[in-house]
């Protein structure tokens, strides 16, 4: 590698890292749910389930570096149907949360979803959101990433490993959270509350 690429390289990777941290963190109704999808389940299921969030992350990522300055009008008008549409889908899932919680017998255990359909579930709730693309090329406009592949890809890759170890860490706390509240009242606790906070979160996206 040459010497006067190293700062283009450097400034893509940085780029990256600080755009995938940065859609990734901010605790929504998405991590919330991962949180508790593992500490329910077991961390193999929150793996999947982190790895198909920052699936999302990275495609949008990639669909803003390729034609981010494109993307963004096609999808402005149907930012807030998307929106609802995602906000659905965690309430129900919050909801089949709590119901299952409240009317599952203190002696049966709940079948906990397979890795790969946790991994499709959080992939398809987290796609659901433009917003994200919307932001990752909001980054491309301003002048984050330039427009060679090599540096597009080192922006790619360096925000879904981003995301991909905020999501991790958090499915790690949900797992360190599940053995600790273990037992039926410990449980029913926990999917109670993540349930209501998912739905407060949920309804934060579509309400004013």
């Amino acid at each position: 590698m040459e010497a006067d690429a190293l700062p283009i390289v450097t400034a893509a990777l940085v780029a990256g890292l600080l755009a995938g941290y940065g859609i990734a963190m901010p605790v929504g109704a998405v991590a919330t749910y991962l949180v508790a999808l593992t500490a329910r389940t077991t961390l193999k299921v929150g793996v999947f389930a982190a790895l198909g969030v920052a699936t999302a992350d990275g495609a949008y990522a990639l669909a803003a570096a390729l034609g981010g300055s494109a993307l963004t009008p096609l999808l402005q008008p149907i930012t807030e149907p998307l929106r609802w549409c995602s906000a659905a889908v965690l309430v129900a899932l919050a909801a089949r949360g709590a119901l299952n919680a409240l009317t599952k017998p203190a002696d049966i255990e709940e079948t906990p979803p397979s890795p790969s359909r946790a991994y499709l579930t959080l992939l398809g709730i987290t796609m659901l959101n433009p917003t994200t693309v919307i932001y990752f090329a909001a980054l491309v406009l301003g002048g984050s990433v330039t427009t060679g592949l090599p540096e597009q890809t080192i922006f790619v890759t360096a925000a879904f490993a981003a995301s991909a170890s905020w999501q991790l860490l958090l499915a790690a706390g949900g797992a360190l959270l599940g053995r600790t509240l273990t037992g039926r009242r410990g449980q029913l606790i926990t999917t109670l509350a993540s349930s209501t906070l998912i739905t407060a979160l949920a309804l934060h996206l579509v309400l004013p």
